[in-house]
């Protein structure tokens, strides 16, 4: 029986491999985690950016209603767009490279300097929530689609 414990153990640790790798990672800086991360996402081929499922209709609907309207189902995924950069620009530029670490000084200001630009895509509503927030302390008016 002690056998089969020391492989059940061998078998979820990988032999140690998992334990090298997350100790490798916690002794990067943030660039070089966020270097990683792109180079995992090129390597195989995915992104880090949850994707929006697309919502299923029931098989019975149709365009008649009958009796009282139903209420509308609450909004799930939202746009963040930002509407007007406002007077204190660098404030905004800020706040927009803190909502999106990975973006550019330069991208920044082109987004700050040419509003309505859309910011973040199909994220949830505690996300497009706290970018208002940031934004929205920063000077900006913001709009959630």
């Amino acid at each position: 029986m002690a056998k089969d414990k020391d492989k059940e153990e061998k078998a979820t640790k990988g032999d140690g491999k998992l334990e090298k790798i997350v100790k490798a990672i916690e002794e990067l800086s943030v660039l070089e985690l966020a270097d990683l991360v792109k180079a995992l996402q090129e390597k195989f081929g995915v992104s880090a950016v949850p994707q929006a499922a697309p919502a299923a209709t029931p098989a019975g609907s149709t365009a008649v209603a009958e009796g009282p309207a139903e209420p509308a189902e609450e909004q799930t995924t939202f746009n963040v767009i930002l509407a007007n950069s406002g007077a204190n620009k660098i404030s905004v530029i800020k706040a927009l490279r803190e909502i999106n670490p990975q973006q550019g000084l330069k991208d920044a200001k082109d987004i700050a300097d040419a509003p309505p630009k859309e910011i973040l895509t199909g994220v949830n509503k505690t996300a497009a929530e706290e970018a208002k927030q940031k934004l929205e302390a920063a000077g900006a008016t913001v709009e959630l689609k």
